[in-house]
């Protein structure tokens, strides 16, 4: 075994892992390289909406044996997808366009101390939130933040679902519906950061590119307190997601006919047959949908662009897993330098798109071509329907970004 400078001692042979898509950023395959160099890591796979992220790229799938890496995980912890599909054709939406924007601006909130007047219930408020001493802290301001949405990348928006066959149970046809991507809020963050410091003390020598890849042991109370704060953080961004969906559907009087959800940043407890043997592994999908045999997923485009509900085929060598979207081409500060309303509006307008809010780093120039990302993983997914943004709302300009 080879030993760095710093006292680090790295895996003899990187674990194995496997790209898809080509062209991807360099920093992005390297960051999955050194993850895979990791003692705990025995598997990984790239997916092809990959980019650069803190320790483990967007797009970074890895397992691991006994240990949880928190920013494997993410800050957003368990940001999330959720579709639901209304018993109302798409062919309608045209006209009743002024009432649904109505519906996102009154029944949504986004971004840092977003909250409502009126705090929002649901039953994730009576869990055991003691599990952690972050998420026992935070419990009020999650409360407060409950029902709300991110900045960044996180939206709410109305569009036209074309369901291609009749495998999700609905007649093949075009639906209204309703698709939301948000996570955890403040609280998330918060478990991140305290639990990633703790990991990054007890591996003080780890080389500086792998800093963000301290991992907590599955064993040890606070490997233990983390998993349970981060399931708890599941719940309550699929709470979250649920009073948007559940608010919106009584406002505008609609009858939900399928729902479909999603999360990614998260990990899990899976059995995978790895280096010729089936191992309990923890499977970090840090910007990565699960796509096991037959699980639905969501992977939106973005606001100008369609997303797809998939079916997953359960590649071995993806560990069950796909993109999460069309992926960033370029950073925030970039974008801002590189596009204006103005020639986006024109784009938006010639696809029928009506933006309620958003900042100009979240227009569609700054995400990859969503038909190369899903023509790379035609072996992780099978489309089964496609949903066209029509009225989008996110965070407003200049809100710090979450995602």
């Amino acid at each position: 075994m080879k030993t760095s400078l710093s006292g680090f001692t790295p895996r003899e042979t990187p674990a194995p892992w496997r790209q898809w898509g080509d062209g991807l950023e360099e920093q992005a395959v390297t960051q999955m390289a050194n993850a895979c160099a990791l003692p705990v890591s025995v598997a990984g796979a790239l997916m092809p909406d990959a980019h650069l992220g803190y320790g483990l790229p967007i797009g970074g799938v890895l397992a691991t044996e006994g240990a949880v890496i928190p920013y494997a995980v993410g800050v957003d912890i368990a940001c999330r997808m959720k579709l639901s599909v209304y018993d109302q054709p798409a062919a309608g939406l045209p006209g009743q366009r002024d009432r649904l924007a109505k519906a996102l601006e009154n029944e949504t909130r986004f971004g840092i101390g977003a909250s409502f007047r009126e705090r929002r219930e649901h039953d994730v408020m009576d869990r055991d939130w003691n599990v952690s001493p972050v998420t026992k802290r935070f419990r009020d301001r999650a409360w407060a933040q409950l029902g709300t949405s991110g900045s960044g990348n996180h939206f709410v928006e109305f569009g036209a679902l074309t369901v291609y066959d009749d495998s999700l149970g609905v007649p093949p046809g075009d639906y209204l519906a309703l698709l939301s991507h948000s996570g955890s809020r403040g609280t998330g963050a918060q478990v991140c950061s305290h639990y990633s410091r703790i990991a990054m003390d007890r591996h003080a020598d780890l080389p500086k590119q792998l800093k963000h890849l301290a991992w907590l042991d599955l064993g040890d109370e606070a490997g233990r307190e983390y998993w349970e704060a981060m399931n708890l953080m599941g719940h309550y961004a699929a709470a979250n997601h649920a009073l948007i969906h559940r608010h919106i559907a009584r406002r505008i009087g609609a009858k939900v006919i399928l729902d479909v959800e999603n999360h990614h940043n998260f990990a899990w407890k899976e059995s995978h047959r790895i280096g010729g043997r089936t191992r309990e592994v923890i499977v970090h999908r840090k910007g990565a949908t699960p796509a096991g045999p037959d699980v639905l997923g969501i992977i939106p485009g973005s606001m100008a662009a369609p997303g797809f509900v998939v079916r997953g085929k359960g590649e071995p060598a993806s560990l069950h897993s796909a993109a999460h979207g069309a992926g960033r081409v370029m950073s925030r500060k970039q974008a801002a330098r590189t596009f204006t309303w103005s020639d986006t509006k024109k784009l938006l307008a010639e696809r029928g798109v009506e933006v309620l809010s958003a900042g100009i780093d979240e227009v569609p120039g700054v995400y990859k071509d969503i038909h190369q990302v899903m023509a790379a993983q035609t072996d992780l997914v099978e489309p089964v329907a496609r949903f066209d943004p029509k009225i989008v709302k996110m965070s407003p300009p200049g809100d710090k970004p979450e995602d």
